[in-house]
């Protein structure tokens, strides 16, 4: 017992060094593999693997970070309070973030599961991917889904969304800062918004509350789209 607790403070401690690290790497290296986002969970998946430890060893403690995730999302709600004349004046952008995440991004997931003819699991977990992950692991229950995978499928679209995000905007000319910090909230949540905060204020502000308000659109519409899709 003392010597799995030890392997779970280990992995704990380890974790949170290879991430401040890896933080320190992508200022001064600003290319996505070496984004923490990326570059730390393959650097964790490596190390599990050579040193054999197993899912629960290394989950034992580090489920802390995973339940931080909820304080630091509803940490959100501040730039809704101190930003309330922007939500206003760009009222439309941000609905157009939010519609987008969360039916246009449900909708199209599951029907292109279906059409390679993906497990029915698979699909209720992809149903979510557009929503940052608090709000994920909540509406998938509603999909019946699988949480684990759910995750996965959030981390791999905000990595392939702030991957592409720019170039997009370059081909579709958008230039304006409320539009891309709405395309990066609704499509790419967590690591979208950081990018969007990279760009500029009024890109970040919005993209926090495009990802907020998609979330919360999410988890209480998971219900009904639900109904609808399965």
């Amino acid at each position: 017992m003392n010597s799995s607790y030890s392997i779970q403070i280990l992995c704990l401690v380890l974790t949170l060094l290879v991430y401040f690290l890896n933080k320190k790497l992508y200022r001064r290296w600003h290319i996505l593999p070496l984004m923490p986002l990326v570059f730390t969970p393959v650097i964790m998946v490596i190390f599990v693997l050579v040193t054999k430890i197993s899912w629960q060893n290394y989950s034992g403690e580090s489920h802390w970070l995973v339940w931080l995730l909820g304080p630091a999302t509803v940490a959100f709600a501040v730039p809704v309070y101190e930003n309330i004349p922007m939500i206003r004046r760009h009222w439309l952008s941000i609905s157009g973030g939010v519609v987008t995440a969360v039916l246009i991004a449900v909708t199209t997931s599951v029907w292109l599961a279906r059409l390679f003819e993906l497990p029915e699991n698979i699909q209720r977990s992809l149903a979510v991917r557009s929503v940052t992950t608090p709000f994920a692991l909540a509406a998938v229950k509603s999909f019946n889904g699988i949480p684990d995978l759910a995750a996965f499928f959030v981390v791999l679209t905000g990595v392939f969304g702030v991957a592409v995000g720019d170039i997009l905007f370059i081909r579709l000319s958008i230039r304006h800062g409320t539009a891309k910090g709405a395309g990066f909230g609704g499509a790419s949540h967590g690591a979208g918004t950081a990018r969007s905060w990279e760009l500029g204020a009024e890109e970040g502000v919005v993209a926090s509350l495009v990802m907020m308000f998609a979330g919360v659109c999410m988890v209480l519409s998971a219900p009904v789209l639900q109904f609808i899709l399965f």
